[in-house]
């Protein structure tokens, strides 16, 4: 991944940026960065539709 921003949009683009962070790392990391990845962007998603 190059670096950002990719989208313009602040929020996705720090949960983009979240996805370079753990390089190296055995999977247990990996996968608390997706899970904050996923809720950083559902949570993007949601006030979306709030308005």
């Amino acid at each position: 991944m190059s670096e950002g921003p990719w989208t313009g949009v602040p929020e996705v683009d720090g949960a983009l940026a979240r996805l370079r962070e753990p390089d190296g790392a055995g999977a247990e990391q990996w996968a608390e960065v997706y899970e904050d990845v996923h809720a950083r962007l559902a949570a993007t998603l949601a006030a979306l539709d709030r308005g």
